[in-house]
């Protein structure tokens, strides 16, 4: 998906949520829990209740590798369950030496249908360029994150700047911004001022609102641009929303109150 198609859902749905994927079968409700297909079963009614109310689905890998071999069937079908009008993310924070890295842009972009793939960089651009040789696919790198890890490395000085700072900045210079996105987490509202700095133009995939306490006013009002650039992404505010068996009708609620916000937001 190019980014002019990636603006337009965003325009003709009036919102830039991301639905998180992160499927735990320990949480999802017990009648469904029994079921031989149940992560599937889950997903598929979380994609119907809320696909009206977001632009974009995020799986993170994990909590299907995890599983084994099942874990990756279901994460196979549930993405190619994603409607097509949807951008469709592998938030599997790849990163490795050029050949590897090959192999994990093949995995993900030709053996199934994603449009982006989370990176960490910190290997370096040989890391990080098969990724980028993909048309129409895109790179989201791991800029700043809301773990307290993240003062271990991202947030140390690194000569006039931090650590973080470089990064995005070198990053930048990689790819462009049809193909490059970055990961800025949700409770580092303060930062979205320097980052637009470095990489004005840039969608930014931010993590965080919702259970992890992102305040998705304060992320817009710093971090909006004039083709919106922003994919928000919500995961257990709304999956979560009931372990009940109204669990997707309370997810697709929960969707439509982000959308209703966003939707002010990009008509201002």
């Amino acid at each position: 998906m190019n980014r002019s198609t990636l603006h337009q859902h965003i325009i003709d749905r009036s919102n830039y949520l991301c639905v998180g994927l992160d499927t735990d079968i320990t949480k999802i409700p017990m009648h469904l829990r029994e079921k031989p297909d149940a992560i599937v079963a889950f997903n598929k009614a979380i994609i119907d209740a809320t696909k009206d109310y977001c632009v974009s689905y995020k799986i993170n890998t994990a909590f299907y590798e995890a599983l084994g071999v099942k874990g990756w069937e279901a994460m196979e079908e549930t993405v190619h369950y994603i409607p097509d009008t949807h951008f469709k993310i592998a938030d599997a924070k790849r990163g490795d030496i050029g050949n590897t890295s090959t192999q994990y842009a093949r995995a993900f972009f030709e053996q199934m249908p994603f449009d982006a793939i989370t990176v960490a960089p910190y290997m370096g651009e040989d890391s990080v360029r098969p990724f980028l040789e993909y048309k129409d696919k895109w790179t989201i790198v791991l800029g700043l994150t809301s773990n307290p890890g993240a003062y271990d490395f991202e947030l140390e000085p690194s000569g006039n700047e931090l650590m973080y700072e470089k990064v995005i900045r070198k990053v930048a210079s990689w790819g462009n911004t049809d193909n490059l996105m970055f990961v800025i987490g949700a409770t580092r509202a303060e930062q979205f001022t320097s980052i637009r700095a470095i990489v004005p133009s840039h969608f930014l995939l931010v993590p965080g609102v919702g259970a992890q306490g992102g305040d998705l006013n304060e992320i817009s009002s710093k971090a909006m641009i004039s083709d919106v650039g922003l994919l928000v992404n919500a995961s257990r505010a709304v999956i979560y929303a009931s372990d009940k068996e109204d669990f997707a009708e309370k997810a697709g609620l929960a969707a439509r109150e982000y959308q209703i916000e966003m939707a002010m937001r990009i008509k201002n």
